[in-house]
């Protein structure tokens, strides 16, 4: 059954229905929308063709967000963010964000602001900075935050939908794309919070003195590339693949035994 078969009165019964009961028109029960139209619940459902969904979309298609889901917004940013993991950075255009997403392009471009805008939503969702800042803040010794860093990192890479991976492909093959520019705006954000956390090592002496950027890398840099190489690997080598348990601990270690003076 299309929208435009579902009976006027059953979608004015359901706005009513939800403005008597101050609740979004899919959040009202089929039996209270029945009740308010003058027929059986079975009546309402045959009438609908036996799916909610199709009488959510009359409701839409007559001016009236049915409701019951999150915003566009949140809609839309979660869709990029599944795009991004299954497709790659390419597959984010606002059309196919928008069909993912069941709203329209204009309604993107209202709540959003554009593609640029979207895909900066979407790593801020993404990006570990605030677990990794919540990790500094509580560091107990050295070798211990080292291996916070590490499992947090981990945590965020391959969290689903495996976003972060995509981005940093992205960065890698395109410095000055779409990835690569989101990533400057966030580079004096990220170098201000573990930056400034390697900074105090250096001051203290517990790590060698050497440039903060060059010193994020050597901190990072091993298990990132790790765990984002380690699906396209573990094919191959199969059981011989540490866990990343494992991996983490051998690049805790090679940290360790560059950074701290001998």
């Amino acid at each position: 059954m299309t929208v435009t078969e579902i009976p006027e009165f059953l979608v004015h019964a359901a706005i009513a229905a939800a403005e008597e009961t101050g609740q979004d028109v899919a959040n009202v029960s089929l039996s209270a929308i029945a009740a308010k139209a003058g027929v059986s619940r079975s009546t309402l459902l045959r009438r609908i063709g036996g799916s909610r969904r199709t009488l959510d979309q009359a409701v839409r298609a007559a001016g009236v967000d049915p409701g019951g889901r999150p915003p566009a917004r949140e809609r839309a940013v979660n869709a990029a963010a599944r795009l991004i993991a299954e497709r790659g950075l390419a597959a984010l255009t606002m059309e196919a964000v928008a069909s993912t997403a069941q709203c329209s392009v204009p309604s993107l471009h209202e709540s959003l602001g554009g593609r640029d805008a979207l895909l900066t939503a979407v790593f801020e969702r993404h990006i570990p900075l605030l677990d990794l800042n919540a990790v500094l803040d509580d560091s107990p010794d050295l070798g211990t935050t080292v291996r916070t860093i590490y499992r947090t990192l981990v945590i965020a890479f391959d969290r689903q939908p495996r976003v972060l991976p995509s981005l940093f492909a992205d960065v890698i093959s395109r410095p000055d794309g779409p990835a690569g520019q989101v990533l400057r705006r966030y580079m004096p954000q990220f170098l201000s919070g573990i930056g400034s956390w390697l900074e105090d090592q250096m001051e203290t002496g517990r790590i060698r003195r050497m440039p903060v950027p060059v010193a994020a890398q050597l901190l990072i840099a091993p298990v990132v590339v790790h765990v984002m190489s380690r699906p396209a690997i573990a094919g191959a080598l199969g059981t011989s693949l540490p866990t990343v348990e494992d991996a983490c601990e051998v690049f805790a270690q090679a940290f360790l035994r560059a950074a701290v003076p001998s």
